[in-house]
């Protein structure tokens, strides 16, 4: 069936003349609102509904109505049936195309009670939930990734970092869980956000509800918002702040794998030469046939930047507006769609990129004692012998200093030049002075040691499965 049919606009009986072309294109936005047509259809569905329940519907109209926004959420999947810029948006293109298929005696009908003011705050919330969980089964796939590198290397030791420089020896299992840990968080925010965002507007009207009669309870139950319908019908239409939280959790999942995406670049080099990078997830160079290149990892650190422009850009354009509805609200979505389709592009290639990693063992733990990082082992093994910190901070510093008078490590000091430095320096003071040893030390809660990581592999493990199981509870409508 034919998509150009003649003007059908949700509003002008009071207008002589217009819209003007220029006023036309500057409204257009069903090039990027046309993804919500399968949600916008699942709303007419219940709306539908709820106006048979009221009596504004007969049971043969009922049926006949469903049947055409069957046929037309059919249209719209293989692609008969599109929207045009004459549409306007989304919601007027769809009433277009059910006038097409019914008539306007009973197309008409549909709009009775409900405004495209409440209609596409309850379906951009439909749209997010869904994406929501598609994001998240995407963090977990990552994470898997993640996991696995560090199952298939417990015991692999690595210079732990603070301020870029060595710091202390920890388990390379230990760092990649850490990463793990804050997209656990973001996860968690997914999950915490989709639970707030479960209240539906739809029945909020353009902003004070109907007089038809209508049950938006119903509605919300139809459209699956456990917390049913908005307790305040100018909040339901005009509230944003589920985007722009959104638009959040969007950009710091961005941040963490930029985040990520750094180290790896740093860790791909040849000065720290710890990971290789499969061939089939980097690139090449056009002129230099020997680079390998983190295109992944630098389109990942590139894209952080775009995530947090949608999240900022979203929220001044949301800055002081004035309840109720206002047009302005037709720029909340692009940014957070494109965040969803920049995410839904990236996590995948980002988790193949980890899941082909090739850890350098050796050199990992060439330079995981390097830098003087047992220094700390030494204070604190003073600490056991009963000297006070303050003391034993002081010997170690001096430990370092002798070390680099003489161009040598800690565990390369006599026990003469330990003895010099201190009398509470007994030849004993060498049993930590090993990655070994070092790491073994740190078994609380929360530690480097292997013991303290395999409890947090296996929290991990149990947090993932939740996730893994949120993700999947509920399938996704496709979108056009």
């Amino acid at each position: 069936m034919s998509s150009n049919s003649g003007d059908v606009r949700l509003w002008g009986g009071r207008f002589a003349d217009g819209p003007a072309e220029a006023l036309a294109q500057l409204s257009a936005s069903v090039h990027f609102d046309w993804r919500l047509a399968p949600y916008d259809i699942a709303g007419s569905r219940a709306h539908a509904r709820v106006l048979h329940k009221a009596g504004l519907l007969t049971e043969d109209e009922l049926s006949r109505m469903l049947a055409g926004l069957d046929q037309l959420e059919a249209d719209v999947a293989d692609g008969s049936f599109t929207g045009t810029v004459a549409d306007e948006d989304v919601h007027t293109a769809l009433e277009r195309g059910l006038l097409e298929r019914l008539g306007p005696d009973l197309g008409g009908k549909l709009r009775a009670g409900r405004s495209r003011n409440d209609q596409v705050a309850t379906l951009f919330r439909m749209y997010l939930r869904d994406h929501a969980r598609i994001i998240g089964g995407l963090i977990a796939d990552l994470q898997e990734a993640l996991v696995g590198l560090a199952e298939a290397h417990p015991d692999v030791a690595m210079p732990g970092r603070t301020h870029l420089q060595h710091a202390q020896p920890v388990l390379f299992a230990h760092h990649v869980l850490a990463h793990v840990q804050s997209l656990s968080r973001d996860a968690e925010r997914l999950r915490q956000w989709d639970d707030r965002t479960a209240v539906s507007p739809y029945g909020s009207g353009a902003l004070a509800g109907s007089s038809l009669g209508l049950d938006p309870e119903a509605v919300a139950a139809d459209l699956g918002f456990e917390h049913g319908s908005a307790g305040n019908s100018i909040d339901g239409t005009a509230s944003r702040d589920f985007a722009a939280e959104f638009a959040f959790i969007t950009a710091m999942i961005g941040i963490n794998l930029s985040r990520i995406a750094e180290e790896i670049i740093l860790w791909n080099t040849k000065e720290f030469s710890f990971v290789t990078l499969h061939d089939a997830f980097s690139t090449g160079s056009s002129i230099m046939p020997q680079k390998k290149n983190p295109d992944i990892a630098e389109l990942a650190r590139g894209k952080s930047g775009r995530l947090l422009g949608n999240l900022t850009g979203l929220l001044a354009t949301l800055k002081a507006l004035p309840l109720a509805y206002n047009r302005d609200l037709q720029e909340d979505k692009e940014p957070v769609f494109d965040s969803c389709d920049q995410l839904e592009v990236l996590l995948p290639a980002f988790t193949g990129m980890m899941a082909t990693l090739t850890v350098n063992r050796e050199r990992m733990e060439e330079l995981a004692p390097a830098g003087f990082s047992l220094a700390t082992d030494i204070a604190e093994w003073l600490v056991k012998q009963g000297v006070p910190f303050r003391v034993a901070h002081e010997v170690a510093g001096e430990c370092v200093k002798e070390c680099e008078a003489h161009g040598i490590e800690l565990d390369q000091l006599t026990d003469e030049q330990f003895a010099k430095i201190s009398p509470h320096l007994t030849p004993e003071v060498r049993g930590v002075l090993n990655v070994p040893g070092a790491l073994a030390s740190r078994s609380g809660r929360g530690g480097t040691a292997p013991s303290a990581v395999a409890v947090q592999l296996a929290e991990v493990r149990t947090d993932l499965v939740r996730q893994q199981e949120w993700a999947a509870a509920k399938q996704p409508l496709k979108r056009p």
